[in-house]
């Protein structure tokens, strides 16, 4: 049996990718790689590439949603 914690996304929070967090553009979306965990992650929309990417300098994530196209809803 598998566990695990649900936790909720604060989307008027800031946000960031972990440090060892590195993003591969790719034509479907992207890749991501964590190098302490050795876990790929795949990202199937280039708007949520867009929506990562823009994280950092985002004030919040709703922030970061919205330049990058996504409707509120």
């Amino acid at each position: 049996m598998t566990s695990f914690e649900v936790t909720s996304f604060e989307l008027d929070r800031a946000w960031d990718l972990h440090p060892q967090v590195s993003v591969r553009p790719e034509p479907f979306g992207a890749l991501l790689y964590h190098f302490g965990t050795r876990k790929l992650s795949f990202l199937k929309d280039r708007r949520l590439l867009d929506v990562v990417q823009s994280l950092k300098d985002a004030r919040s994530a709703r922030d970061a949603c919205a330049a990058a196209g996504v409707p509120a809803s």
